[in-house]
């Protein structure tokens, strides 16, 4: 089985995630997949999930924060401004609470709480997934591939619809069990009902949006997901409780990438000791990678002599990863 095999027996799967330790490639290789399909005639959108994002450098584009930027026909690159998106998060709380309450001011202790919570660690990861939520919900391209955040932050993304859940519910339970004194209410109290139901609605809104966009991510049918890995005793030991942890979600794994492996037409050159010695401790890893992950292995990238930046270096990847592109 090929990485091209994948994709052309599986042409329903259109939601592409690379994922691994930070440092691996994912980036890479997401940039090299979306071109690929974009020179098959396909409409694409690579997007960053992560924070420090490099489709960027990758691309030799500057597309933070711009929306999705046309890098060639078909192939669209998108770099999330999280910093945007937390500001558009405060106006649109300000306005709810000015149209829900007939204020013509949000109160200090309000507007403080709004500006204290914009600080909290989480919540760039929260705008940015987000913003992928609405990407993903437009349906605007044949393929979606998702330069997914390391992993530990790529469980926070799957856990956010059980999270939500479990929150409206709590919500919605409360909200139940004090409809028995609706009957009892006084007009101004039917007043801050109908408000709650409106905020309640709002919650609802956003649980059904999470859970449309985690549903794709653990999509067996739609979803494609595979881990990057490198030849190195520690990613290998990483990714393997990776792959335990993602299957808790149900993230259908179809298989695994090895990058940076050093050509081994190096072992016949005069090279200096240390580079024989990284040859010969590959090998030892190359051979548990294959061990233990057998023919899930798709694909074998090599060690480049530059950075893949830049359309030329890229075509180089996507050819190493899919054969030969005309």
């Amino acid at each position: 089985m090929s990485l091209a095999k994948v994709f052309e027996e599986h042409p329903e799967r259109r939601y592409i995630e690379f994922g691994g330790k930070g440092g691996l490639g994912k980036t890479t290789l997401s940039a090299a997949t979306a071109y690929w399909l974009a020179k098959k005639g396909y409409k694409v959108l690579v997007f960053s999930v992560d924070p420090q994002a490099s489709l960027s450098d990758i691309f030799q584009r500057d597309i933070f924060g711009k929306g999705a930027v046309e890098i060639i026909p078909g192939l669209f690159a998108q770099e999330i401004d999280a910093d945007k998106r937390i500001k558009e998060y405060q106006d649109e709380i300000r306005r709810k609470i000015l149209d829900m309450y007939g204020l013509d001011k949000v109160p200090d202790e309000v507007e403080r709480y709004i500006q204290a919570a914009a600080a909290e660690p989480a919540m760039e990861e929260s705008a940015i997934f987000d913003q992928v939520v609405d990407i993903v919900v437009k349906g605007d391209y044949d393929y979606y591939i998702y330069d997914l955040v390391p992993l530990g932050h790529a469980l926070y993304y799957l856990s956010m619809a059980t999270v939500y859940d479990q929150w409206i519910d709590k919500i919605t339970k409360l909200r139940q069990e004090m409809e028995e004194y609706s009957k009892v209410a006084s007009i101004m109290q039917r007043k801050k009902e109908f408000e709650e139901d409106k905020i309640l609605r709002e919650l609802q809104e956003i649980r059904y949006r999470i859970n449309t966009s985690s549903s794709i991510l653990t999509d067996r049918e739609k979803t494609a997901f595979f881990f990057v890995i490198i030849p190195e005793e520690m990613a290998i030991l990483d990714t393997e409780k990776a792959a335990k942890l993602f299957a808790k979600y149900k993230v259908p794994i179809s298989g695994y990438v090895v990058n940076r492996v050093l050509p081994p037409e190096l072992e016949s050159q005069n090279i200096p000791e240390y580079l024989r010695y990284r040859l010969e401790m590959q090998k030892k890893h190359l051979a548990t990678i294959k061990e233990k992950f057998g023919d899930q292995v798709l694909a074998y990238v090599p060690e480049f002599e530059r950075d893949i930046t830049g359309l030329d270096m890229i075509h180089r990847v996507a050819e190493v990863l899919f054969g030969k592109i005309d």
